[in-house]
């Protein structure tokens, strides 16, 4: 019993209010209205004109001629009637055609870019901390996925809802001016929308049921032809234990549907019954007696009924589903509102000053992710001193990657604070603040683009291409860009260009930290720097990272301790605290943590002699 009042709460929460409904509506159809006024305008306009226009060409059309024939109606003005009709048709497709292939030509992309530019650049100014939030990051996803095709499908359906009530209130008009009794035929449908709630309820039901399904088989398939798949899936039969998974996978899709088939087949018989037996057939055979025996109706007449009948009852019948696709596309909007309403918690107040060159100070900062039990930093305090290069070792878990990132202000503090020049750094303007950093991260990653581009990460400036072949040597990746047919021109990976090149992974992250020495800013992070490089090529980016970062402040991240050895400074972390802070001298000096965990390292490379002496 609580589980099926869970379900029916959790089912209630899918439904919004009227109002917030047509509230949602408003606010899809006002994207595409800011993005282009002309186009909103020019799409609704040609729906005005093209719906009576098709009743026009069609059943009244068909009715006049028929009954021109019957009572003899002299030919040329039948003739006159379809030639004026025709030129009238004729000229609306011209003028739609220029409009929509020429005027314009374009706009629809047009408006999906200025959609999706509005949702970049929220998603560009939340905080990271979103990316982390599991119910987030699903409405930011679904925002970014369904965003442009929602609004579009929001402004079709009005567009469908418009086209169906001027249909509906010509042939209306029409039938109650033949025979005020064909109405109730025409309005029957109407009696059948229960049927098409239950339809919708059912379908409904079997959508947000085969989800987790869908989710399954998609998943399989990405082990198949991704290829960080690939390795494992050919070691071993995991391909055939993935096979397995596809089959259950279909065996519960089509239990899923069994359950609620004999259901859905009934709704649908009654609902046939209703329309096509009870209110087509009957209106038929009404139109037949009314002409045959009763002769109170012309053949035009009865012929029209029986086209307009059926067009009556489709318009009707579909008014409900009309009105369920609003309620859907109401929930979708409400995921893309609620991400563009968000506030984002990392700001700077309004004329906030520059970030400049200076000391960053860390002054008994806690922090915790959200969700979780314990503080993943605690009381922490260091000093970066301008020009000053400090290095961050420690195990797995201690804290190192939190602090760079509470130091780039991706996240802000819970307690203490972190100043930049003695001024805290929610108080100095967020944008500048961050271009002061050059970082390399952990998971760095290449973009399909040039190799030149990828060096940058910005828009491109004059001498950007002396300075990215300088920066490629200095980290050593320009040897083996120089192999490349196209040089820094080269793009990377193939996902776009068949003629890209695919770099190891080391290659990959020397050209990620040539990102480093392109940009002269005060401050540099490196985040396990030289993880994918071999001992002589680390040994080798060092050197030439300290020297290019000479007057640069440098904090840099590795769990290969002979990179920290020339650190001015070396915090050893451990359980998001510091534990040690010295030279490498003072800490080996020492005979902490720091000293175990280098001698350590140092057996694996020269030997246990060796490293005691």
């Amino acid at each position: 019993m609580a589980e099926k009042t869970k379900k029916q709460e959790k089912e209630k929460k899918k439904k919004l209010p009227f109002k917030r409904t047509v509230s949602n509506t408003v606010f899809a159809l006002r994207q595409i209205w800011e993005a282009s006024p002309v186009y909103f305008v020019g799409y609704y306009v040609m729906t005005f004109i093209y719906a009576p226009l098709d009743f026009l060409t069609g059943t009244y059309l068909i009715r006049m001629i028929v009954n021109g024939v019957e009572k003899n109606t002299p030919h040329e003005k039948i003739i006159t009637y379809m030639l004026i009709v025709g030129a009238v048709q004729l000229t609306v497709n011209m003028i739609s055609n220029y409009f929509w292939n020429v005027v314009n030509a374009g706009m629809y992309e047009q408006i999906g870019a200025k959609i999706q530019k509005k949702l970049f650049n929220k998603a560009q100014s939340v905080e990271l901390a979103c990316y982390e939030n599991p119910a987030f990051y699903d409405k930011y996803v679904k925002a970014m996925d369904e965003a442009y095709n929602r609004t579009r499908k929001v402004m079709q359906t009005l567009d469908d809802l418009i086209w169906r009530l001027i249909t509906l209130a010509c042939n209306s008009f029409l039938l109650f001016f033949i025979d005020p009794w064909l109405i109730p035929f025409g309005v029957f449908p109407l009696l059948l929308g229960f049927l098409r709630r239950w339809i919708n309820k059912l379908n409904h039901n079997i959508a947000v049921e085969r989800k987790p399904i869908d989710r399954r088989i998609r998943y399989v398939r990405r082990t198949f032809y991704l290829g960080e798949y690939s390795k494992e899936m050919r070691m071993g039969n995991m391909y055939l234990r993935m096979l397995d998974e596809l089959k259950a996978t279909y065996y519960d899709f089509k239990a899923m549907l069994r359950r609620h088939a004999l259901k859905r087949a009934l709704a649908k018989y009654l609902q046939s019954i209703g329309l096509e037996v009870i209110c087509v057939m009957g209106a038929m055979l009404y139109a037949v007696w009314s002409t045959v025996a009763r002769g109170t109706m012309t053949v035009g007449d009865c012929i029209v009924i029986l086209g307009s009948i059926g067009t009556i009852s489709y318009c009707l019948s579909n008014a409900v589903q009309t009105f369920a696709d609003f309620g859907e596309h109401s929930l979708f909007m409400e995921d893309v509102r609620n991400f563009l309403d968000y506030e984002t918690k990392l700001t700077s107040p309004e004329g906030a000053p520059k970030a400049e060159k200076g000391d960053i100070c860390f002054e008994n900062v806690s922090f915790r992710y959200e969700g979780a039990d314990s503080d993943t930093l605690k009381n922490v305090s260091l000093t970066l001193k301008q020009g000053e290069h400090i290095a961050l070792v420690g195990q797995n878990g201690s804290g190192k990657t939190t602090l760079v990132k509470l130091l780039l202000r991706l996240y802000d503090v819970n307690e203490g604070k972190i100043t930049l020049g003695g001024t805290d750094i929610r108080e100095i303007d967020l944008d500048s603040y961050r271009e002061s950093f050059s970082c390399v991260f952990q998971d760095f990653k290449i973009f399909s683009m040039s190799v030149e581009q990828n060096v940058f990460l910005r828009r491109r400036r004059e001498g950007d291409r002396e300075l990215a072949e300088y920066a490629l040597k200095e980290s050593g990746a320009y040897d083996k860009i120089a192999t490349l047919e196209k040089g820094i021109d080269t793009t990377l990976t193939r996902e776009f260009d068949e003629n890209g090149a695919n770099l190891s992974i080391g290659e990959q992250q020397k050209v990620s930290l040539a990102r480093v020495f392109a940009e002269d800013t005060p401050f540099a992070v490196l985040d396990e720097p030289s993880s994918a490089l071999d001992p002589i090529a680390e040994h080798k980016m060092f050197e030439n990272m300290m020297r290019a970062a000479k007057g640069r402040s440098v904090v840099f991240i590795s769990h290969r301790l002979s990179s920290a050895v020339d650190a001015d400074r070396i915090y050893l972390m451990d359980g998001g605290t510091i534990s040690e802070c010295g030279t490498h001298a003072e800490l080996m000096a020492q005979n902490g943590k720091y000293a175990e965990m280098f001698r350590l390292q140092a057996e694996s490379y020269i030997g246990k002699e060796a490293a005691v002496q």
